[in-house]
């Protein structure tokens, strides 16, 4: 029994697992291997490789490929058009495909359209990657990144609000209330 949603013109080949309550439109292509999360949204021409592995409430925008090596933890937001490689040095005469450099995006992190994530880099939980930036290196949790080559310029909570610390390294997110700590170059959520 199937117990997702699948537009009558998108392509889910043999052996891969879709959780319930995902939705897959229009034009998509969910590769063989895959394993998708439930409540996941697959938006419009997204083609998703083999063996990639998609946490629970996953939301890719349009026109969005994620490569084989992808790797994206529960609530993770894909922005329209954003970009994944997966091979550092790619040659249309070299086959790479036992190159492949795995991209870990971890939980509730945002990137944001037409960005770009370089191969074999980790995205920390909760970080926003702003519109249209190159990730070049592994970002840290809570990190506000922006521009090419990506650079951080702030923190965000992880309701994705800018984090104001004061002179004892600490922030209240102004949407929540919830309290963060930046302590050594870190953030992390006060308990």
């Amino acid at each position: 029994m199937i117990d997702y949603f699948k537009h009558e013109s998108a392509y889910v080949d043999e052996g891969c697992h879709i959780g319930k309550g995902t939705k897959i439109w229009h034009f998509s292509h969910i590769m063989a291997g895959c394993v998708i999360g439930d409540d996941c949204n697959i938006g419009q021409n997204v083609v998703i490789s083999p063996d990639v592995r998609l946490g629970r409430n996953v939301k890719i925008q349009n026109n969005v490929s994620v490569y084989t090596g992808v790797v994206c933890e529960d609530d993770v937001f894909l922005g329209p058009s954003m970009v994944f490689t997966n091979v550092i040095n790619p040659r249309s005469h070299v086959s790479r495909k036992n190159e492949y450099r795995p991209t870990i995006i971890h939980r509730g992190a945002s990137v944001g359209a037409n960005a770009t994530i370089v191969c074999g880099h980790e995205i920390g939980a909760y970080a926003l990657i702003g519109a249209g930036s190159v990730v070049t290196k592994n970002v840290k949790p809570y990190a506000l990144m922006v521009g090419n080559p990506a650079r951080q310029i702030g923190w965000v909570s992880a309701y994705g609000e800018k984090l104001k610390f004061d002179l004892n390294g600490e922030a209240v997110c102004p949407a929540t209330g919830e309290h963060y700590q930046l302590m050594n170059g870190e953030v992390s959520l006060k308990r």
